[in-house]
């Protein structure tokens, strides 16, 4: 038997080279090699920063690439809870025969919900003058209560009024914007009231809140005040006709499918919608952001791999003696390469997985994590003024996750091919002058 520099005992000359690949021998030797010695700490130290920048920068990828998701996934689940994904318009006649034209609507395969609606913008007010602007959206009592997304969400009050055609429901951020409770009274003002021989007078016009509801995304919740389909009629001076009939369907993304059976179904020329064109700069402004995200956070894994790259250059060079000795034992360039390269690839390996587990981790209490910063910080760090949203949400995606696993795991491959190619290039004289 012979001892090599590394300190472990090899196979006799001859035995080495017979070694199948990425065997015991080469992973002993590439074990040897990732633990440190005293005259070894740069390399250490080296190999110590790429692990840990490849475990921030893979965890960092899952924790962005998560909330963007949940954030997504949140906002399109209020936008579509509230409004409909498509909308029917007037084009020639107004829409008079909106009950007749919902009940034909709901009858189409697929569609679950016809909802009539009039909208209008007014100015809101409530004690000591506090005002602000507020979109009205009359519907009837029926639907309001399929409407779940608002019906199993009033934190305060109830339908009752609102069902008797009594009072209107508002959201929870304007209620507290405007000093109201329910059982308040709030005054809306409508620039298009009665007409004058002086002019068109604003309607102003006051009415008994019946509930306050919640349903999470702070512009809704801020500016939306439901009244009862026949009350907005006469508000809004549209007696028995509305502007729009909203329509709720089963798989929002199957809008194109249905158009023309919506069509059909209308037997007049109508002006149809869906929710993809109204919110189209919105939803790609967002996509946007998502894929610039992952191309700069994937710097970091890069900047990590690199490190693998001096790491394994400095200690092909500090292991130059090493390598002759295996050389001239028998051991093949093709050895010297996978033993090196199992070197950097430990580093990359279990900095990604230690990644994965640190960033599932985030994910999980991503929202506790929020709050105790906030606290630690004493300021808001997730505003629901800014993002729309109460919570931070994250929402892991597995394809995404196997892909960011993926990429780190290529990068750090492909950061040991290059010195592990050196270290096999070296001969035993070549290796010995090294030293």
């Amino acid at each position: 038997m012979a001892t090599t520099a590394a300190g472990n005992e090899t196979a006799a000359p001859g035995k080495a080279a017979s070694a199948k690949a990425f065997s015991g021998f080469e992973r002993m030797v590439a074990w040897r090699y990732l633990r440190a010695r005293r005259k070894e700490a740069f390399i250490s130290v080296i190999a110590g920063f790429s692990f840990i920048g490849i475990m921030l920068g893979v965890a960092t990828l899952i924790i962005v690439m998560a909330v963007m998701n949940g954030f997504r996934t949140e906002l399109v689940s209020r936008i579509l809870g509230i409004n409909g994904h498509m909308i029917v318009q007037a084009v020639d006649q107004p829409l008079s025969d909106y009950a007749g034209l919902a009940e034909r609507f709901a009858a189409v395969p697929g569609v679950t919900m016809a909802l009539p609606l009039v909208e209008g913008q007014t100015l809101a007010s409530g004690r000591e003058g506090a005002g602000t602007g507020a979109l009205v959206r009359g519907i009837r009592p029926d639907d309001l209560t399929k409407l779940s997304v608002v019906s199993s969400n009033i934190r305060s009050g109830d339908m009752v009024g609102f069902a008797t055609g009594q009072g209107v429901l508002i959201g929870s951020r304007m209620a507290a914007q405007l000093g109201l409770a329910a059982g308040d009274t709030i005054t809306l003002v409508s620039p298009e009231g009665d007409v004058t021989p002086l002019g068109v007078n604003p309607r102003v016009k006051s009415y008994p809140v019946s509930g306050i509801f919640e349903i999470g995304m702070s512009e809704y919740d801020a500016s939306i005040i439901y009244m009862p389909l026949e009350e907005s009629q006469l508000y809004f001076n549209v007696e028995g006709i509305v502007q729009s009939i909203e329509l709720f369907i089963a798989d929002p993304d199957a809008v194109d499918e249905l158009r023309p059976l919506i069509e059909e179904a209308a037997g007049r020329q109508i002006f149809l919608t869906d929710w993809r064109q109204r919110n189209q700069t919105f939803f790609s402004a967002l996509q946007v952001e998502r894929n610039v995200m992952f191309m700069i956070l994937t710097l970091i894994v890069l900047v990590a791999a690199l490190n693998i790259i001096s790491g394994l250059i400095m200690l092909v060079k500090d292991k130059a003696s090493d390598i002759a000795i295996l050389r001239t034992m028998g051991a093949t360039s093709g050895a010297i390469m996978r033993i090196f390269f199992m070197t950097g690839a430990a580093i990359g390996t279990v900095g990604t997985m230690a990644g994965v587990a640190l960033g599932v981790i985030v994910c999980l209490n991503i929202e506790s994590i929020r709050q105790f910063f906030s606290w630690v910080s004493g300021t808001v760090l997730f505003d629901p003024e800014l993002y729309f949203l109460s919570q931070l949400p994250a929402d892991m995606n597995m394809s995404e996750t196997i892909s960011v696993v993926v990429m780190a795991l290529s990068l750090s491959f492909m950061a040991t091919i290059f010195p592990a190619w050196r270290a096999s290039r070296l001969d035993p004289v070549q290796a010995l002058r090294y030293e």
